[in-house]
């Protein structure tokens, strides 16, 4: 395993980490039984893996908790994550606080290492820093949590616009955005700003449907050329990202999009989930390998560098 510091908060992590949400939510929504679910953590943890993200809304805190109980608390990074509504309405910072205290007690901890606020919107976020902001420093101070995380949403906030606000403050000190071959803006907007401060950055959206569903791929490539926004020949491709895969190049287009992701200037932490144990060993094994070729990566930037919000589906849940 390679691992790095997470921006100036002095964790020393995997830059492979397991998020424990998503469509697989470590095989809950494919009805896979507890034991499972803490069979593959302990995995993760057995390949090098000490980043491990969960969050209040994915029902899995209390199976993170459990599988990382037998370890040295200073073996693993413990992220979570509270919403910032409960029943529609934007929550008080005594709501956040219980929010973070229930999380503990899932997590069977008296602390965690990043604490973040979920999902946060544009439109949300004075509410969030005035209001939430001061009683979770209250609670750093205390200290249930030793680092303040901020996630953006990223399919509804495709120009990070509410990153452009949080980084320009002082309180946080890790931010999860969306960032993969076709979605590549964060390269102008975000990481200059996360390097220029010190913020520890997660990176979501690396992979997910558009690029494990060959046909749902060559259908969005397709609807991207109809607007003009991508080469006509690469629409008419059978293989419209193949070019990726070659001796030298990636061993496939999931190979390709992890290899992509983790060398970008500025990424720290890959975040992948799933909910099988080969899955999670093939993920790795891409992460940890070398770049692709400048020339691939070359052509990924003039194909699709400018492209805004394509791959940020929202995660696919069992029976929905």
């Amino acid at each position: 395993m390679d691992y790095t510091s997470l921006g100036k908060t002095g964790l020393k992590v995997s830059v492979a980490g397991l998020g424990c949400g998503g469509s697989s939510r470590l095989g809950k929504s494919q009805g896979r039984p507890k034991e499972d679910s803490i069979a593959l953590i302990r995995r993760a943890f057995e390949l090098g893996v000490n980043f491990f993200d969960t969050a209040e809304g994915y029902g899995t805190e209390e199976i993170v908790g459990e599988a990382i109980g037998p370890l040295a608390r200073d073996e693993v990074v413990i992220s979570t994550k509270s919403g910032i509504r409960r029943d529609g309405d934007l929550i008080s910072g005594d709501q956040v606080v219980e929010s973070l205290e229930a999380s503990l007690r899932r997590l069977q901890l008296d602390h965690v290492d990043v604490f973040h606020l979920h999902g946060v919107p544009p439109s949300a976020y004075e509410h969030v820093r005035n209001e939430m902001v001061p009683a979770l420093l209250r609670e750093k101070e205390k200290g249930k949590l030793r680092h303040l995380g901020v996630t953006e949403t990223g399919p509804n906030d495709h120009r990070h616009l509410m990153l452009e606000k949080a980084l320009e403050e002082d309180c946080w000190e890790v931010a999860m955005f969306a960032f993969h071959m076709l979605n590549q803006n964060a390269r102008q907007s975000v990481f200059p700003k996360t390097l220029d401060r010190g913020v520890g950055t997660l990176l979501m959206f690396v992979v997910r449907r558009i690029f494990s569903d060959p046909a749902y791929l060559r259908d969005s490539i397709a609807k991207l050329a109809d607007k003009g926004l991508v080469p006509a020949d690469i629409a008419s491709a059978d293989a419209p990202l193949g070019f990726l895969v070659h001796p030298g190049g990636a061993e496939d287009i999931l190979d390709a999009a992890y290899r992509f992701a983790r060398h970008e200037p500025g990424a720290e932490v890959v975040l992948f989930g799933t909910g099988s144990v080969a899955h999670l060993e093939r993920n790795i094994a891409s992460i940890l390998k070398p770049a692709l070729p400048k020339a691939d990566t070359d052509k990924l930037s003039e194909m699709f560098g400018t492209l805004e919000g394509v791959g940020l589906d929202l995660p696919v849940k069992a029976g929905g």
